[in-house]
């Protein structure tokens, strides 16, 4: 059964943050737990969320809750398959331009120490992304 992988993240990085406001619009807010904060990019595209992991881990499924108006769009998954390894797609993801909670799972199971996010696009005219919450959910 998959499990919560947040508590193994090392690193979370993010292509941009909303007029460079951390304390308000900052990536701490991706995984926090609080359905009240969240992670606002700047404009342009693409955004993106980088996610290193503290060891290597097995991720089956995404989650990802999205401000309805400002969803990724043409988006995919890359991971780095060996630790030396350059990130590469892995699978494409279909978004919905909704606030639900979105579940993706991975055509296949991937083990890996870094992944990203990529929103080519984005369902705002400016190219910003509102995340609400990422979870990422595997084994360890």
């Amino acid at each position: 059964m998959a499990a919560s992988l947040v508590q193994h993240v090392a690193k979370i990085r993010v292509s941009s943050v909303l007029n460079r406001d951390v304390k308000q619009f900052g990536k701490q807010y991706l995984t926090d737990g609080n359905d009240d904060t969240c992670w606002n990019s700047d404009q342009g595209s693409p955004q993106w969320i980088s996610v290193i992991f503290s060891k290597p881990v097995k991720i089956e499924k995404l989650q990802l809750q999205f401000q309805g108006g400002f969803v990724g769009k043409d988006c995919w998954i890359e991971a780095s398959v060996n630790k030396d390894e350059k990130l590469q797609k892995i699978q494409d993801i279909f978004l919905e331009d909704t606030n639900m909670l979105q579940t993706f799972n991975l055509q296949q199971v991937v083990e890996t120490s870094n992944m990203k996010i990529v929103f080519n696009t984005s369902t705002d005219l400016f190219g910003r992304v509102i995340v609400y919450k990422l979870e990422i959910l595997g084994e360890s």
